[in-house]
């Protein structure tokens, strides 16, 4: 057999974690305030109270949903809280924030409960490049759990990647 090609990257012992692959799927919606406010700028109780009981809710069924005032006005907390009150029966999951920032939590929840036994003193490649809004915050996250326990870590894909940690010998 001349010349065999041999994929060395298939064969060695790194292990690539893909955040994208954790993306949470489903819609992802922004809840603005500012039009429910009058004249984009003050909140009345009575008719905003009145206006979320008549609203439709089942818009927001199984979807993300970020909360937010993109209107310069003052807002009460309260007003968030009450909406989060008729959003929470029916959506997956709802913030205070902006659609990255929405992100940003799912992330932070997913990495927090992510299992890492199987990369106890082995080395990581933790994959970048995604087509999937996966928030920088996230990447620092997985490596902040990581690197505890992680023989090296590197950032890229596997023909190309930048050392990022490794673990210094006793």
């Amino acid at each position: 057999m001349a010349d065999e090609i041999i994929n060395k990257v298939a064969n060695s012992s790194l292990i690539t974690i893909d955040l994208e692959d954790f993306y949470p799927d489903g819609p992802r919606i922004i809840f603005d305030l500012k039009d429910w406010l009058y004249e984009e700028i003050i909140l009345k109780e009575k008719d905003f109270r009145q206006n979320l009981k008549e609203h439709d809710w089942t818009q927001y069924e199984g979807k993300y949903v970020a909360m937010t005032c993109t209107a310069d006005a003052i807002v009460p907390s309260w007003a968030y809280l009450l909406v989060a009150t008729y959003l929470q029966p029916v959506a997956k999951r709802v913030v205070h924030g902006t659609l990255a920032e929405l992100d940003q939590m799912l992330y932070t929840e997913i990495i927090k409960d992510l299992p890492i036994e199987e990369y106890q003193d082995r080395k990581i490649i933790v994959k970048g490049c995604s087509k999937k809004p996966v928030p920088d915050s996230a990447y620092i996250q997985l490596i902040e759990k990581l690197q505890p326990i992680a023989n090296s870590l590197m950032f890229g894909e596997a023909c190309s990647t930048v050392p990022l940690y490794k673990m210094k010998k006793a």
